[in-house]
């Protein structure tokens, strides 16, 4: 299977893309041979999310801590 590697995703995409997975593996159309993969690409689509929601909030916090001082 095909993937756009996650670092050229978009968090919005990512996003899209891991509840369009989730709606397939819940469904009666999810393909049994491919299930493996698509479990990988939901795991690498949620640790990009995480890691990219993380970063966010440590810009906010020091953002925040910035105008604190001032």
């Amino acid at each position: 299977m095909d993937f756009t590697p996650v670092t050229r995703l978009t968090y919005a995409q990512s996003v899209a893309e891991l509840e369009s997975i989730v709606r397939m593996m819940q469904s009666d159309k999810c393909d049994i041979d491919h299930l493996a993969d698509y479990t990988r690409r939901a795991t690498e689509l949620l640790r990009e999310c995480r890691s990219r929601l993380t970063t966010t909030e440590e810009r906010l916090r020091d953002t925040l801590a910035t105008l604190q001082q001032q």
